[in-house]
């Protein structure tokens, strides 16, 4: 019995470590019975192979997803072959949640990499996790928003640079960040795709910024010199939403 009970808390500890439920904590879920019912959730996770859709625009959705492993994307593909990116999805963001009984997709969600997700619980079923999911919801709206200031205002240097200031900061948030450093699973193109780039002109930004010491980026692996200076350079300021108690949250790059 021990070691059952020594199994059973070391499969609790490596549980509590999932990026997807480490990102949830880190928006407010503490509550014993939402962490439970997430788990659960959990153990019932599925793979999906990349490039597979998640969702399809203006199909219904057959259910919500929370992603656990990998990346996925919104897209919108136009009818000559073109796409958009309009944004990236990581574990523990919630795909295709909606309050309405039969939801239509607004957007295609595919699977940028090679993905695990499983079916989040319901507020109905855990009310425990209503404040963690308005706020995850709130900050996806806001890096929407942020995505239209990108393509909108922004320079080819300076949308490059925001984009992988963003994706530093959510994924310190689900501790998948290292320091100023992550792995970065997309191709020039598709940031060509979500930047409203050539390729070529990614690559040829990407050179810029690393002559300019603000990163290094090799193998898939993005280091960021100095988030906080790249932040102030680019005038970036982090996402502020409200929490359901009206508490402020900040997602700040931090400094080197």
């Amino acid at each position: 019995m021990p070691r059952n009970n020594a199994h059973a808390a070391d499969a609790r500890h490596e549980l509590a470590r999932e990026p997807a439920l480490v990102g949830l904590a880190a928006l407010g879920l503490n509550d014993a019975a939402g962490a439970a019912s997430l788990a659960d959730a959990v153990a019932r996770a599925y793979p999906v192979r990349a490039r597979r859709e998640l969702t399809s625009e203006g199909r219904p959705i057959a259910e919500p997803r929370m992603l656990l492993r990998g990346w996925a994307a919104r897209v919108r593909l136009l009818p000559d072959g073109r796409r958009q990116f309009m944004s990236f999805l990581l574990p523990g963001d919630l795909i295709g949640m909606s309050a309405q009984p039969q939801p239509l997709a607004a957007a295609t969600v595919i699977a940028v990499t090679d993905v695990v997700a499983c079916r989040p619980p319901s507020i109905e079923e855990t009310p425990a996790l209503a404040g963690a999911y308005a706020l995850s919801a709130a900050l996806d709206e806001a890096y929407l928003l942020a995505q239209i200031t990108r393509l909108g205002r922004l320079n080819a240097q300076e949308r490059i640079a925001d984009l992988l200031l963003e994706l530093h900061e959510r994924l310190t948030r689900n501790e998948m960040a290292q320091g100023n450093a992550f792995d970065l699973p997309l191709t020039q193109e598709v940031l060509a795709d979500a930047l409203g780039l050539t390729s070529v002109h990614v690559n040829r930004m990407v050179q810029q910024a690393r002559r300019d010491g603000d990163l290094q980026w090799k193998g898939g692996r993005v280091t960021l010199a100095d988030p906080a200076a790249l932040a102030r350079k680019i005038g970036r300021t982090p996402p502020r939403v409200s929490g359901m108690q009206g508490v402020a949250v900040a997602i700040v790059a931090p400094s080197a």
